[in-house]
């Protein structure tokens, strides 16, 4: 209830309403307007609230708003965990994509990224290889900062000038934040990569070190075939 009287409080549409209202009130206090100033007031509101929406946006009392606030993350305690939480954040916010902010493609898209991401963290933790110090940073920080602050960017952004207005080399925003997963997209592939070449490194290890202890000798020797030289050697009893 408090967050849809809030939406309405904010919008655009009613500070307008009330911006026309104010100007009547004013003229009635001036003497310029009679008895019918409280009227004519409200008959105010109404219509700077309906030009309002129609030029600015009425506002939205179903559904949660775009929580950028919810797009800060800390790199605290367990790593693993922290990127955990920034993707099932960033996933919640775009999945759910409140206003159509985010063109059906671009939205596609960075959930794709999420996924890679998930699957990346899943690999990461029962992998038996490790990444450098430097490509851990890079993974976790995909995740916890570079993803979630380019989101935020991108949402800063009102959603016509996003889709329509080029801002550099003919690019409107639309097509640098796709242009941003991309290359999120291809580090996140490598990482992964790396982790995958080190695991089956570890394997084809392993394996030659069996072959080596048990290829060729056996666990066991093998039986012989033929008569036991103790049977043989043993003397016959007298028929």
């Amino acid at each position: 209830m408090f967050d849809k009287l809030s939406r309405l409080l904010t919008s655009p549409a009613n500070w307008s309403g009330l911006a026309l209202a104010i100007v009547v009130l004013v003229l009635k206090a001036l003497g310029l307007v009679g008895i019918a100033g409280l009227p004519l007031a409200l008959l105010g509101y109404v219509a700077g609230f309906v030009a309002g929406g129609l030029w600015l946006g009425f506002p939205k009392l179903s559904g949660p708003a775009w929580d950028t606030d919810a797009l800060e993350f800390n790199d605290d305690g367990d790593a693993r965990e922290a990127m955990g939480r920034a993707l099932r954040a960033v996933r919640g916010l775009v999945q759910f994509n409140p206003d159509n902010r985010l063109p059906a493609s671009l939205q596609a898209k960075v959930l794709e990224l999420c996924t890679a991401l998930e699957q990346l963290l899943a690999q990461w933790e029962r992998s038996k290889g490790a990444l450098s110090l430097q490509e851990g940073f890079n993974a976790r920080h995909i995740a916890i900062s570079y993803l979630p602050d380019a989101l935020k960017t991108y949402l800063s952004i009102p959603a016509q000038y996003a889709n329509s207005r080029p801002i550099k080399d003919g690019k409107t925003a639309v097509d640098i934040f796709r242009g941003t997963i991309v290359e999120l997209e291809g580090k996140v592939a490598q990482l992964a990569d790396d982790l995958a070449s080190q695991d089956a490194h570890a394997f084809l290890a392993h394996s030659q070190f069996l072959h080596e202890k048990f290829g060729t000798s056996g666990i066991l020797p093998a039986p012989s075939l033929e008569p036991s030289k103790t049977l043989e050697s043993t003397p016959h009893g007298p028929s």
